[in-house]
């Protein structure tokens, strides 16, 4: 395909699902996020909200030019920022989907944190494990998020999920 400016990038891929993201000249399609991805996304965002933060999902950030990743939540203390974040703040969250490439995810979390975004997270719903990255190597955490002394525990996401997916007496 070649090199492509940001320009190109968006004429050609502009608003096409499943999204296309910006990686240093190159488009890159993100994978067909499925219900169980569309529910956690859901969740966490919820979640976020409920621990004060100003949470969004399928946002894509314009912290620098030769990038434009989106990420599935982020969340920040004040304003995400509009249209797009152009500056650090506090949660990234990526969801892991089966067709993703763990080392495309591994180098947008490294991404993430070179950029000072403070929270970066991977839940993996197959697995049900979370990972936190700190310096760029990832860490099996039970917390997804914190503000202050409040946290988001993983088995919090974990207990939602399970309640709604549960039938319904009325189902």
């Amino acid at each position: 395909m070649g090199t492509l400016s940001p320009e190109e990038f968006h004429a050609r891929f502009a608003g096409e699902k499943p999204y296309f993201e910006y990686w240093d000249g190159e488009a890159v399609q993100k994978t067909a996020p499925t219900r169980s991805h569309s529910l956690i996304q859901e969740i966490l965002v919820r979640l976020l909200d409920a621990l004060g933060y100003d949470a969004g999902q399928e946002i894509t950030l314009k912290l620098d030019p030769a990038y434009e990743p989106i990420p599935d939540v982020i969340a920040a203390k004040g304003s995400i920022g509009d249209p797009y974040p152009t500056e650090p703040f506090e949660v990234v969250i990526e969801i892991l989907s089966p067709e993703d490439s763990f080392s495309r995810v591994l180098r947008k979390c490294r991404l993430y944190e070179k950029w000072g975004i403070r929270q970066v997270v991977v839940v993996d719903p197959k697995a049900r494990l979370i990972w936190s990255f700190e310096n760029g190597s990832p860490r099996e955490t039970d917390t997804i998020a914190r503000r202050g002394e409040r946290v988001i525990a993983a088995r919090e996401l974990w207990e939602e999920v399970d309640r709604r997916r549960r039938p319904t007496a009325a189902q």
